[in-house]
């Protein structure tokens, strides 16, 4: 994310974004530009749209892409996770229907330059969506999934997996995907080994 502009308004914010190109973050009074995404970040992005998608076809569900920007109502955080489920009547926040208050699943494929916000402070934030159930963070550069999920005393609990061959459930929206999907099609960079040294 690029340095923030001038403080704004969430109004003015909204009216801004969406009249943009290219799509922004709003936090504390401040609009941060969104980078890029690598095609391993697109390609997994993909993979558990389509998974979720199919096995949600016939459920009260609806999948999103990183297009459907999320309000964090109590901290007042605009944000675009990678992929949003909601399970219920989606709530919005005014009639253009672009700004969803209540996600049931987040998803959020990391990047070297945002993985530390995002399992971090963005996190701190979600956990206070009283709709969210289920977050997963999943790396691009290595088979890894990290997945918190809500309990009924509202903590989290961690579960992690680096097997490609296992498989992800989801309880709040009972669906499970292989972790070998997740990664369809992606090519890892092969860690670079040590140098010869000539005889």
């Amino acid at each position: 994310m690029a340095q923030p502009r001038q403080h704004v308004t969430p109004a003015e914010y909204l009216a801004l974004e969406r009249e943009a190109a290219t799509r922004s973050e709003y936090a504390d009074g401040h609009i941060f530009a969104m980078a890029g995404a690598s095609r391993q970040h697109n390609l997994i992005t993909a993979n558990v749209i389509r998974e979720l998608g199919t096995q949600l076809r016939h459920k009260p569900c609806e999948v999103y892409p990183s297009d459907m920007r999320v309000k964090v109502s109590s901290t007042g955080l605009y944000t675009y996770p990678d992929v949003v489920v909601v399970c219920e009547e989606p709530e919005f926040e005014d009639a253009e229907l672009d700004t969803l208050l209540n996600p049931t699943v987040l998803v959020e494929v990391l990047s070297q330059s945002t993985a530390d916000y995002d399992r971090g402070h963005k996190f701190e934030q979600y956990r206070t969506l009283p709709s969210l159930r289920e977050v997963l963070f999943v790396a691009q550069d290595s088979s890894h999934v990290v997945h918190y999920q809500r309990q009924h005393d509202d903590t989290w609990i961690l579960s992690e997996t680096r097997d490609a061959n296992a498989r992800l459930a989801m309880s709040s929206i009972g669906a499970e995907i292989p972790i070998e999907e997740v990664y369809a099609k992606v090519r890892f960079e092969e860690p670079a080994g040590p140098k010869a040294i000539p005889s």
